[in-house]
């Protein structure tokens, strides 16, 4: 038997394609679920990472504060470029 150095790891969560994507999109219903404007929210929170810009209805909190910032940030750079290619196409 052959012992391994690392450590495994089990997870029962559902493995996410794009952990940022799926987390902007369920913070965002979190927020229109609780009438707060999910652009404004998540600007305070990537500006300065203080959670309490995000609700905690359906664990949006707990669930932004697992991606980093910069991660969030650089989804947005992606959408917001992919969105102004279409539009010259």
């Amino acid at each position: 038997m052959v012992k391994s150095e690392e450590t495994m790891r089990f997870s029962l969560e559902k493995e996410l394609k794009n952990p940022a994507r799926e987390v902007i999109l369920l913070v965002c219903d979190a927020l229109k679920d609780k009438g707060y404007d999910p652009v404004s929210q998540l600007v305070g929170y990537i500006i300065s990472g203080d959670p309490t810009y995000i609700t905690s209805y359906k664990n949006a909190r707990s669930l932004v504060k697992r991606v980093e910032r910069d991660e969030l940030l650089e989804e947005f750079v992606k959408a917001y470029i992919d969105s102004i290619a279409k539009t010259e196409e």
